[in-house]
């Protein structure tokens, strides 16, 4: 019996080193689910209402089972107290209070008690496995992975990581990529989440990132710092650009990517399915940037709009088509990579553009400051394209235009100033007719014109606009990129209600808690006024 014993102890043992082993999880939590396995079982089999312990020896496998009592004067709960008598019993020396144990022989399993144990184990050591499976790759997003593919199920790859499942949605695929099952396939882990249904590991082949990381393993400038990607834009399974600079001016960030007679870039390439790679000198200056984004075409000029965020590229009339790309690509993946929106215009667009603008500039100056053409004319030819800029720039440079003298170059700044002073005047007629509350004309950086454009939106009272968030205010309208010839029908770009004005999200911010100030005033008041009243009150009881 002694040797059955001892047989069941070492297999006890066994197991826990074997699971712990397989899992990769501490033999500690193995040994903990075993105690709990045991403790349910015990309570199975004395009555649930008890406390009953159980500890494992890790090292011999000797089990101790025992049932922890208070010591009490009078026994109310059987299952967890017991009197000084019966306690002297247990523990020489109780006392009132004590809490002692009452050791229980141990236990046979039978078949249902078994089974209960062995799920309560599997539940802890799963646990214990998803746990440790985060753990792991939480802090590991961002790298290139390489697993084996184990399934394919409704167009998504479930990737065996070896230590735990990784999954390749669909839309973070390669386009047109054929995988089988036992494929090698490398991937960025893109994100790892903690589920219910443990640890989700999410990876990429279609990311930016992915190809970023397929070049610092290629390429060692890369890996040590000399050369550093700065952008990336892919059209997965089709193209690619990346912005490239060396912090080392004796090395050429394009050549060392590209390698001995291309080698190290159609390594990447391979990896990537064939997804041709534009590699592009990355370059501080917006302008310069964006003329390397858009190689191979040759560009003319470039106008860059900061209040608006766009970039307008003119370019030959034969490098139209180079540079729109098949289906927009290369200006799309130009635009992603320099984060900006691009129109490419050709030099017959942009004379005609511009003429269009002369022209109406030209109009705007003989309505608003009564001159003839000419002068108009002049005026627009120097720069000036608004009111504002006329009626504010230094006098010395207005007065510096030739042909203009000071004397005209105060009647045209003061005529500009009328000008504008008969705009706001219109505006707040009309943002009064709308219904716009006069205290809204109090918040900093508003000017009628904007208050105008509030109450069409149906913001007219200080609520309404405390109730905005910063980017519903001042959010700028992005849109995307046109080809020429374009004509297809889009919705507006979207964008914050006063977008078209360019206040920055601190001025929006400001404006708005701005109009919230009365919230907090409001809720002051009622305190101050009880105050008043108490004071009142005491000032009568005084006197009486």
């Amino acid at each position: 019996m002694a040797t059955a014993i001892s047989a069941n102890k070492a297999e006890l043992i066994a197991i826990a080193n074997a699971v712990a082993s397989e899992k990769m999880i501490d033999k500690g939590i193995v040994i903990e689910a075993m105690e709990d396995a045991i403790q349910r079982a015990a309570r199975a089999r004395y009555g649930a209402e008890n406390d009953i312990r159980a500890k494992l020896d890790p090292n011999s496998g000797d089990l101790r089972l025992w049932r922890v009592v208070e010591v009490v004067e009078q026994v109310d709960d059987y299952y967890k107290q017991i009197d000084l008598k019966g306690a002297e019993k247990l523990q020489k020396g109780a006392a009132i209070g004590d809490f002692i144990v009452d050791p229980l022989p141990p236990i046979e399993f039978g078949r249902i008690a078994a089974q209960a144990a062995k799920q309560v184990i599997f539940q802890k050591v799963r646990d214990a496995e998803r746990d440790r499976q985060y753990d792991e790759f939480k802090d590991r997003q961002g790298e290139i992975i390489t697993g084996v593919v184990k399934r394919v199920e409704f167009g998504h790859i479930v990737v065996d990581l070896g230590r735990a499942e990784g999954v390749i949605r669909r839309d973070q695929q390669i386009p047109r990529e054929v995988v089988r099952v036992n494929d090698r396939i490398r991937s960025l882990i893109l994100n790892v989440r903690r589920e219910n249904r443990g640890p989700q590991i999410f990876l990429s082949r279609a990311h930016p990132d992915f190809m970023k990381k397929l070049f610092a393993q290629e390429v060692p400038e890369i890996y040590d710092g000399i050369i550093e990607i700065k952008a990336a834009a892919r059209d997965p399974g089709s193209r690619a650009k990346i912005g490239v600079i060396s912090h080392d001016s004796s090395i050429d960030p394009v050549g060392a990517c590209v390698g001995m007679k291309g080698s190290r870039v159609q390594a990447v390439v391979q990896e990537m399915q064939g997804e041709k790679i534009d590699i592009i000198p990355w370059s501080p200056d917006t302008a310069t940037f964006v003329v390397n984004a858009l190689q191979p075409a040759n560009v003319s000029r470039v106008v860059i709009d900061e209040e608006e965020d766009r970039i307008e590229v003119v370019v030959p009339d034969d490098q139209l088509s180079l540079a729109i790309g098949r289906r927009g690509q290369n200006v799309r993946l130009a635009s992603q990579l320099t984060a900006k929106a691009i129109d490419i215009l050709t030099e017959a667009d942009a004379s005609e553009k511009r003429q269009k603008e002369f022209v109406a500039n030209s109009e705007l100056f003989q309505n608003e400051l009564d001159v003839d053409e000419t002068l108009a004319q002049l005026l627009v030819a120097e720069g000036f394209g608004a009111l504002e800029e006329v009626a504010y720039v230094e006098l010395d440079e207005l007065a510096a235009i030739e042909g203009f003298d000071e004397d005209l170059a105060q009647e045209l700044q003061s005529r500009a100033q009328e000008a504008l002073d008969r705009r706001e005047q219109a505006a707040r007629d009309e943002r009064r007719a709308l219904g716009v509350d006069d205290a809204l004309a109090e918040m900093p950086y508003l000017t009628e014109a904007m208050l105008v454009t509030l109450g069409k939106a149906g913001v007219k009272t200080l609520d309404d606009l405390a109730d905005l968030a910063t980017d519903e205010l001042v959010e700028k309208k992005r849109a995307e990129p046109r080809r020429r010839g374009d004509d297809t029908p889009r919705a507006a770009p979207k964008g914050g209600i006063l977008a078209e004005y360019g206040l920055s999200d601190e001025q929006g911010n400001e404006i708005i808690m701005a109009a919230r100030a009365h919230w907090f005033t409001d809720e002051e008041e009622p305190v101050a006024a009880e105050s008043a009243d108490a004071g009142e009150e005491q000032a009568e009881g005084d006197e009486a």
